[in-house]
């Protein structure tokens, strides 16, 4: 065989690297399929960049859970030190300043990264600043709050669009983002839902101590960045409506985000009613098989609004977190008040005619096989000066 020709079929063979960044157990829970398909790609190669949430201690060190998935991983050592907004923008330029260094050591081809998160925003900074193409996952989406702006912002910085609807397309066109960039792939949170077997109700009984005899609630609720002060309150008045309803309920620790650890510090004091038992992680397998066979997951968790519908769960979504997100009908809004919660929560566990219209409700955020899609995409995408020098279409 020629020099030539040796040469060309190696540089065919290697392997395009991409570097996906995780700051939490949801993005990491959201993202694990499509991951773990990456890793076994033949055309890929992956590491994922740590940090945030995942270092921290009291929210469960969840850097465990990609330990254990054998993935290739670098820490990117920047946390929360406090919890106020201050300590969010800081973060956010920690991430940067990290990131920059070990991105130079790793060389990827590609930085995928997926929602609104400060350290998504830092690695969009960072790929675009290093002309290294970044593809994101779930933009277009409305959300109100910071998110929705930390989102488009990102948007704007990233040169490929996975988006999970049609409607997230058609908004990303909005932003004046060329039509060749965005692809409509569906949620990948929702792969594991659809094509893996979750733990079954025994197994779920057994490990919480459930009576299954019994409907069980979760509750899964964050701080809102702009209601920060009144984050302790908030939680307070959902835990006050689940003491009134006696109901067997899992609640689960918050996101780190400014008031989360207020948020925790009014959660402990609920331990003592022997209903409710506090976690603060779990593995997103027996995550999603809690939601299988709950009765109502209640709190402002973007999984009430993605991934709730394709198990017919129905949720009760607390204030305005995830106001303006593109839902499904298994969703009951309500403000933060006690009497109304009790209210809505009852009608998820009591009402037939929502529940039957709950239970076949539509999904519109994908089918199941958004991983493939997403690997295809990486895999054949070229990376040329078309794709890295972005212009508007205003």
């Amino acid at each position: 065989m020629k020099k030539n020709q040796r040469k060309n079929n190696n540089a065919s063979a290697k392997k395009r690297k991409i570097l996906y960044v995780s700051g939490t157990r949801a993005d990491y829970g959201l993202m694990r399929s499509t991951l773990l398909g990456i890793k076994k790609s033949k055309k890929l190669d992956l590491e994922i960049a740590v940090t945030g949430m995942h270092l921290m201690k009291e929210s469960g060190r969840t850097i465990d859970e990609i330990k254990k998935d054998g993935h290739k991983f670098t820490i990117i050592d920047a946390v929360y030190d406090k919890d106020d907004k201050e300590s969010m923008a800081r973060f956010i330029g920690k991430c940067i300043w990290k990131l920059v260094g070990k991105i130079q050591k790793i060389k990827p081809d590609v930085i995928l990264i997926l929602g609104d998160r400060g350290e998504m925003l830092a690695a969009a900074i960072v790929g675009t600043y290093l002309t290294i193409p970044v593809a994101h996952l779930h933009g277009g989406e409305i959300t109100s709050t910071v998110d929705e702006t930390a989102r488009h912002a990102i948007t704007k910085l990233s040169h490929l669009h996975l988006a999970a609807t049609q409607k997230s397309k058609e908004k990303i066109l909005w932003l004046g983002e060329e039509e060749w960039r965005i692809k409509v792939v569906g949620a990948p949170g929702l792969d594991a839902i659809i094509n893996k077997k979750l733990p079954s109700i025994t197994e779920i009984g057994s490990k919480f101590n459930l009576d299954l005899k019994e409907p069980f609630l979760i509750v899964l609720q964050h701080p809102v960045t702009e209601n920060v002060n009144d984050a302790s309150k908030q939680i307070k008045t959902t835990l006050a409506a689940v003491t009134e309803l006696k109901k067997q309920t899992i609640v689960i620790y918050p996101n780190a985000d400014a008031g989360g650890r207020q948020m925790i510090k009014t959660i402990e004091q609920f331990r003592r009613f022997p209903f409710i038992r506090i976690l603060k992680n779990i593995e997103h397998d027996f995550y999603l098989g809690l939601m299988k066979h709950a009765g109502v997951l209640i709190g402002n968790s973007s999984s009430g609004i993605i991934e709730a519908p394709s198990f017919g769960l129905p949720v009760v979504n607390i204030g305005d977190r995830q106001i303006g997100r593109e839902r499904a009908k298994n969703v009951i809004n309500v403000g933060y008040k006690k009497e109304k919660i009790i209210a809505a929560v009852k009608k998820a566990l009591y009402n037939q005619r929502f529940r039957s219209q709950d239970r076949f409700c539509e999904n519109p955020y994908g089918d199941g096989k958004t991983g493939q899609k997403i690997i295809n995409i990486l895999s054949r995408v070229e990376i040329n000066p078309k794709l890295l020098f972005k212009k508007l279409i205003y």
